[in-house]
């Protein structure tokens, strides 16, 4: 009976222990993956929102105007619960033309940081308050 206890015990402390970590590690400083020095802005229309914490992720199809070609950038923005407090929903999102300035992610695929961006036909626009850098 002990024994089935103390193995109890021991299985919660490991669940509590990797329930802590798995926050910890979705979050990450900017510097890591995004670059600082490849200010960027795109046009484009929102297929899919990641509405969670601490960053949201917003995905958003951008005509490539060499190719014509539609590219699936991922955005990561401020959190569902920064954005809420700003007057944002999810529902704004999803199919709503949207202008975002950021950073390039470091690792050269569509992705980016959004330090603003604008819903255009709600003429709603969010800064993020996050630590990034200041625009150029």
């Amino acid at each position: 009976m002990r024994i089935r206890f103390a193995f109890s015990v021991f299985a919660a402390a490991i669940v509590a222990l990797l329930g802590a970590v798995a926050p910890v590690q979705a979050h990450h400083s900017f510097s890591a993956v995004y670059d600082g020095n490849k200010p960027v802005t795109l046009r484009g229309v929102v297929s899919k929102m990641g509405w969670q914490n601490p960053h949201a992720h917003i995905y958003v199809d951008v005509k490539n105007p060499t190719t014509g070609q539609m590219i699936t950038w991922e955005i990561e923005s401020a959190g569902a619960s920064n954005l809420l407090r700003a007057g944002l929903r999810r529902e704004d999102f999803i199919g709503a033309e949207v202008i975002v300035k950021g950073f390039l992610a470091k690792d050269g695929t569509p992705a980016m940081n959004a330090s603003s961006f604008t819903l255009v036909a709600a003429k709603k626009e969010y800064t993020s308050d996050e630590a990034a850098p200041a625009e150029r």
